[in-house]
C-alpha cells in the first residue's frame, strides 16, 4: 500500500528480524521473489515457512473462470511453498481512481441484489481453488472494500458454502465499527487465518471524524502489533474451540493495515 514504507529495509533484514523475534512464518510481501526455487531456500535459511499471500480478487465484477486465470501463477507459488490457505481481498467494486486515497465516506457498497450471486461465485471459486491447488480460501474483510462492516460480512458469508473460509482481522474489525468477537461467535468454524492488530483509538477517531483516507490512517500508524488496547491475548482463546482446522496461521503485521 505504502511503497515508501520500509523501502530502505532489505528482505534479508525483514526475515532475520522475524526469525529473531520468534515468528514461525511470514506472508508474501512486495520484496519477495515470486518463484519457489528462489523463495523456498530463502525463507528456510531463516527457519521460517511461508504462511500465505494476498490475492487481489475481482469476483464482485467478473466470473469464476476469469478469476482462476488471474490467480493461477500466485496459487501455484503458494502450492509449491506448501501453503494451506490463500488470502483473498476483494478489490473490485471500489471507489474509482485510487480508492485507498479517497475519503472513507466515499466507499462503495455492494447492492443487496448482487450479494447472492457474489456469494455463489466466491463459493465456486473456493471449490476450484481447493480442487486445483489444494488451497483454502481465506476471505479478508477490509476497510474500503465491499465487506467492511459486520452486516456486510454476515450478508456475504451467510450465503457462501463451507468451502469459503474467512480471515479474521482484529484491526479491520474494530476500524470497521464492530467487536471482532462477533465474527468469532457467528463464523468461528469458518475462520481459517487470522491477522492480529491493535488500533490506536484517537487516530481512528480523527480519521473518521475528518473523513480522511485509509492511506492517512496507515501513515498515522492507526494500527500496530497487539499490545494491551484490545486485550487480544485475553479474548482470543474463545476461538480455540471454534476455529476451522485448515492449517491457517495467526499473524501480526508490523504496523500498517494489511
Amino acid at each position: 500500500m505504502l511503497e515508501d514504507l520500509g523501502a530502505d529495509i532489505s528482505l534479508e533484514t525483514c526475515l532475520s528480524d522475524a526469525a529473531e523475534t520468534g515468528y514461525q512464518g511470514v506472508e508474501l510481501g512486495r520484496k519477495f521473489p515470486r518463484d519457489a526455487a528462489t523463495l523456498r531456500p530463502l525463507v528456510a535459511s531463516h527457519g521460517l515457512a511461508l504462511a500465505s499471500g494476498w490475492h487481489s480478487g475481482e469476483l464482485a465484477e467478473r466470473g469464476v473462470g476469469e478469476e482462476m486465470k488471474a490467480v493461477a501463477r500466485h496459487a501455484e507459488l503458494l502450492r509449491e511453498m506448501e501453503c494451506k490457505v490463500m488470502v483473498y481481498g476483494e478489490v473490485a467494486m471500489m471507489t474509482p481512481g485510487s480508492p485507498l486515497d479517497a475519503p472513507m465516506s466515499e466507499r462503495l457498497t455492494m447492492p443487496k441484489t448482487e450479494v447472492v450471486a457474489y456469494a455463489a461465485r466466491l463459493t465456486e471459486f473456493a471449490k476450484r481453488l481447493a480442487g486445483e491447488y489444494d488451497l483454502k480460501l481465506a476471505y479478508h474483510h477490509h476497510l474500503m472494500m465491499v465487506a467492511e462492516t459486520f452486516d456486510e460480512i454476515s450478508d456475504i458469508f451467510g450465503r457462501t458454502g463451507e468451502e469459503a473460509g474467512l480471515l479474521l482481522d482484529t484491526g479491520h474489525a474494530v476500524a470497521g465499527g464492530f467487536d471482532y468477537t462477533r465474527l468469532i461467535e457467528r463464523f468461528g468454524d469458518r475462520i481459517v487465518h487470522i491477522h492480529l492488530k491493535d488500533v490506536r483509538g484517537p487516530v481512528l477517531q480523527n480519521v473518521r471524524a475528518c473523513d480522511l483516507t485509509l492511506m492517512s490512517a496507515c501513515e498515522a500508524a492507526c494500527s500496530l502489533c497487539p499490545a494491551t488496547a484490545l486485550s487480544i491475548s485475553a479474548r482470543l482463546p474463545a476461538l480455540s474451540g471454534k476455529m476451522a482446522t485448515a492449517g491457517g496461521w495467526w499473524s501480526k503485521p508490523s504496523r500498517t493495515l494489511h
